[in-house]
């Protein structure tokens, strides 16, 4: 957990007390303290999202070549290749011109005891044209939040169905809009930042 993170955590922990002493001022009358309490909330709430959203805006977007690692904590993920996935089972032959895009993803556990996973991370791939696919369920093997050793590493292999005429596809890695990340600043799934993208090379 980094200084964003901690900062985060301990606004939220001070709002809760402060809501909490907002509640006991109401309770025995002191309405006035309570209004006061809460301005302070709101104030402080305001100063911290308009940093987030300024950081936000300013950043530029990361963008990742094969083999650069994101780190969530211990768990990390690299993309080490991607390929075109051969039509099969009839699944893909109802002449939309879609293709089978799989890439193989390295997810290392650099934590020193325990199995870890990174509950909620997910990917999807993004185009030159801004296009988004969702990763196809069912075909891709192990999912990249599995559970992986102390130390030890192992190989998702998420696979998209994407226009035939998608170029300069990129993945990218999220854990999603209703999650802590998106109160971090500076964080790629915080609110209105530019998510990182693993640029694959097609």
């Amino acid at each position: 957990m980094d200084v964003r993170e901690l900062l985060m955590e301990g606004l939220l922990g001070w709002t809760v007390v402060g809501t909490f002493g907002m509640g006991v001022s109401l309770v025995r009358g002191d309405r006035a303290k309570a209004v006061k309490g809460l301005t302070w909330v709101a104030a402080v709430w305001v100063v911290y999202l308009a940093v987030l959203v300024g950081v936000s805006l300013k950043q530029p977007q990361r963008r990742l070549a094969l083999g650069q690692a994101q780190c969530y904590d211990e768990m990390c993920f690299a993309v080490t290749g991607v390929d075109e996935v051969p039509r099969f089972l009839g699944k893909n032959q109802a002449g939309d011109g879609s293709r089978l895009i799989r890439v193989a993803v390295r997810v290392k556990n650099k934590g020193r005891s325990g199995t870890q996973s990174e509950g909620l991370i997910r990917a999807y791939l993004v185009d030159e044209q801004g296009r988004r696919w969702e990763e196809s369920k069912g075909v891709s093997g192990n999912r990249l939040s599995a559970k992986v050793e102390a130390g030890g590493t192992m190989v998702s292999e998420p696979v998209f169905k994407v226009a035939g005429d998608a170029s300069g596809l990129g993945l990218v890695l999220t854990h999603g809009r209703w999650q802590p990340g998106v109160l971090v600043i500076g964080d790629s799934d915080s609110w209105l930042h530019r998510r990182t993208v693993v640029e694959l090379g097609r």
